[in-house]
């Protein structure tokens, strides 16, 4: 069985379309939501749509306790042997999960997978394929260097997708398939994260632990991007660059010189300081 948890904040009509889908693979699942206290009538259309099955359990917070507290939350609860951690915004196909399954089960020190996670219109998202952000890497993406050091960049959808699974140091938080082994003994999502960067702390921990990450680009699945952070645009992006920060003091306080480490966080909070600055005037 395959456990699925989706958090849910404000997903809208999305979410209901993301639990029929997910309820129509062709393996056994178990699905678990967990609302950050929403106050669209997201919950409510769930309800009334599948008020008689016995798969989907509900999980109400009253309040938001965020993306990692809520994930955790499900985990707690779950009982399958993979786990999927899927957006209220993504959409599966019915074999999706069996396309998974499959490929873990043929190789057992593969901890998590993703797959190609694309735009509605087909077109893949950047997200999909990620190396890990270290400092060097942020710095060239914080200033709008990556033309000029294209061997620094962290997005890898501007590479040629590759015909077979690969390793890869990150995949899209859209869509995170793991195995329950490999969860037992990394743990969950670390809860000192809000919304945005627990899952690239996840992957580190993943490989620091010699679980690997694969990324399956013959399995695909839709995306609609910020279905459920949208209203909010600039306190996410507070909640991504506060994110960043923890990561980086986290990660690599010990291997790197603290004046490039403090240099990257300078980097990354006029970065934020940049974005507020160019919404503000734009929206006037």
């Amino acid at each position: 069985m395959v456990s699925i948890i989706i958090v849910n904040y404000n997903g809208g009509a999305a979410l209901k379309q993301c639990v029929e889908k997910a309820l129509l693979s062709n393996l056994p699942v178990e699905i678990k939501v967990v609302d950050n206290a929403s106050t669209d009538p997201s919950i409510l259309f769930l309800e009334s749509t599948f008020d008689n099955e016995s798969r989907l359990q509900i999980i109400k917070n009253q309040q938001n306790q965020g993306f990692a507290k809520a994930v955790n939350l499900g985990l707690a609860q779950t009982n399958g042997d993979f786990v999927l951690i899927l957006n209220p915004d993504c959409f599966i196909e019915n074999d999706t999960l069996q396309h998974c399954v499959d490929f873990m089960r043929e190789n057992s020190t593969a901890g998590m997978c993703g797959v190609l996670v694309c735009d509605p219109d087909g077109t893949p998202q950047q997200s999909s394929r990620r190396a890990e952000p270290v400092p060097l890497k942020a710095f060239v993406q914080a200033f709008g260097l990556k033309r000029f050091f294209p061997q620094f960049a962290v997005d890898l959808s501007q590479t040629l997708l590759p015909s077979q699974p690969i390793e890869i140091e990150g995949i899209s938080g859209a869509f995170m398939f793991l195995r329950h082994e490999a969860l037992i003994e990394i743990g969950g999502l670390d809860e000192g994260y809000f919304l945005h960067c627990e899952d690239l702390d996840w992957f580190k921990r993943f490989r620091l632990s010699d679980w690997k990450l694969w990324f399956l680009p013959h399995v695909r699945v839709s995306h609609l991007k910020g279905a459920c952070s949208s209203s909010q645009p600039l306190k996410v992006e507070l909640y991504k660059h506060r994110g960043m920060v923890r990561y980086y003091k986290k990660f690599f306080s010990q291997t790197y010189p603290n004046p490039l480490l403090y240099l990257v966080i300078f980097a990354v909070w006029m970065r934020f300081s940049f974005i507020t600055l160019k919404r503000t005037l734009f929206a006037h």
